[in-house]
């Protein structure tokens, strides 16, 4: 960033836009003609005065250095963060074309802006600091005997059922119709089982989902009676294991492992929302421990998440681990550094790696829907057996008879049918233009989802989502 000389692309800037509308909106105040007195510092400040339907500018003031994503602040009346004045200013900036200059001096408006959040940042930091030493441990481990009587109950409620149902066999679930499942699902709601009542949920959609629902109902099924069995024998379990079956219940955890500093590269970020929450997934590679890490971070239903990384930059910061076996959620810790763009790639796999890495991380918590993975050399081709598509690898090849007459074929994984159903295939596929991409995505029983590329030879990461 201004720290190091180096501004964000155009790419990274419009990846922060809250809706297709301010997308759009904040594209076309991207140039000159609306601003004045924009300026930038070297401490990740930008500011500038867009002229607007009033006889005043908007001031328009974003932090690109904030440890928690950028930070915004304009006088224009827009709900939305970042505003469209907001991103058309960022645009400007990272265009690099002296409209928005480097200067030290911040007027008195944008600096006003800026102490006063450094101001409540301290004042947040000392109240964390007060309340973790005020904090009851005692009261906390009743709270948490309490919750995990009302999770045994639950739980063993919920193994009632699932017996009940292969007793009078999974048609009767088709019969029944999705309310019995929900009702169920409000049952390990009140049973503060937030993960058994999701899985529940989940059930409830396949006997709808077309041909082989019962094949489908029943693997699920047995997860959750898993996961059930799991709960009421966790002290049996090794401890690692025990803090993966409380995550996969829901019962709360903090990210207590020892802070882990590298060079994290943003590799993807995008939502999923429902009617109550927005759910944002950052993924993050250490450039230097070649380790992956998760982030997530929530916001309103109908509101982006406050957090906000842009795939391709990369910051120097500290990140602490969730526990569990093979747990890759992280909590963001200090920040050394503002993000910046990286030309830096993580070491990609070939197909038949990256299954094996899937395998191994499923070993370990059976409940996994996918892991990340970055392959490398891949060619997204379309497969005539399923009728979707798939990514092939170019490099490795396996002799196997074909009817046809063809004398060899690829490994390949396929494409989740929702992302192949997208514009996400035909971005990777515009990219590849039939030659090996390196790909970054998440690789699951249904398939491998793209989410990232980048192209054979230099160029930057392309965000497919």
């Amino acid at each position: 960033m201004t720290q190091q000389g180096v501004r964000w692309t155009a790419d990274q800037v419009l990846a922060l836009a809250p809706d297709a509308p301010s997308h759009k909106a904040g594209s076309k105040l991207g140039v000159a003609g609306p601003w004045s007195e924009a300026g930038s510092s070297g401490e990740g400040m930008v500011w500038g005065l867009c002229k607007g339907s009033g006889s005043k500018p908007y001031q328009t003031v974003v932090d690109v250095a904030d440890a928690a994503g950028p930070a915004y602040k304009c006088s224009c009346p827009s709900r939305k963060f970042p505003c469209k004045h907001a991103l058309g200013l960022l645009l400007l900036w990272a265009g690099a074309d002296g409209s928005v200059p480097d200067t030290q001096t911040l007027p008195d408006w944008a600096e006003q802006w800026a102490e006063g959040r450094r101001k409540r940042a301290q004042a947040k930091r000392e109240t964390d600091a007060a309340g973790g030493a005020a904090a009851d441990p005692e009261a906390a481990r009743r709270r948490a005997e309490r919750r995990a009587e009302r999770v045994t109950v639950g739980a063993s409620e919920l193994e009632q059922r699932l017996a009940d149902l292969l007793r009078g066999g999974l048609a009767s679930a088709e019969q029944a119709g999705y309310g019995m499942w929900e009702e169920t699902a409000a049952r390990m709601v009140d049973a503060q089982a937030p993960g058994l009542a999701a899985r529940v949920r989940e059930l409830g959609e396949i006997p709808a989902s077309g041909p082989g629902w019962p094949v489908r109902l029943l693997e699920e099924c047995a997860l959750l009676h898993l996961l059930d069995r799991g709960w009421l024998r966790r002290d049996l379990l090794p401890a690692e294991l025990a803090a993966t079956v409380r995550s996969r219940i829901g019962l709360p955890s903090s990210a207590d492992g020892r802070p882990t500093r590298d060079r994290w590269l943003v590799l993807a970020q995008y939502d999923m929302a429902d009617t109550r929450l927005t759910t944002r997934r950052i993924w993050l590679h250490g450039t230097e421990s070649g380790h992956t890490a998760l982030l997530l971070s929530y916001g309103a239903a109908g509101r982006a998440p406050a957090l906000s990384l842009p795939v391709g930059l990369a910051l120097d910061a500290e990140l602490s681990a969730y526990a569990g076996d093979g747990q890759l959620r992280a909590d963001l810790g200090e920040q050394f550094t503002a993000p910046a763009p990286s030309p830096v790639r993580p070491k990609g796999a070939g197909v038949a790696e990256a299954a094996a890495r899937y395998g191994d991380a499923l070993g370990r918590d059976p409940w996994l829907e996918s892991w990340p993975v970055t392959l490398s050399r891949v060619i997204p081709t379309p497969d005539e057996a399923s009728g979707g598509w798939q990514l092939a690898d170019a490099n490795d090849e396996l002799e196997r008879p074909d009817p046809a007459g063809a004398d060899s074929e690829r490994l390949a994984v396929p494409i989740t049918p929702k992302a192949a159903a997208g514009p996400r295939l035909w971005r990777l596929a515009a990219l590849s233009g039939g030659a090996p991409v390196t790909v970054f995505g998440e690789c699951g029983h249904r398939g491998f989802t793209p989410l990232t590329a980048w192209p054979e030879g230099p160029g930057e990461a392309v965000a497919l989502c």
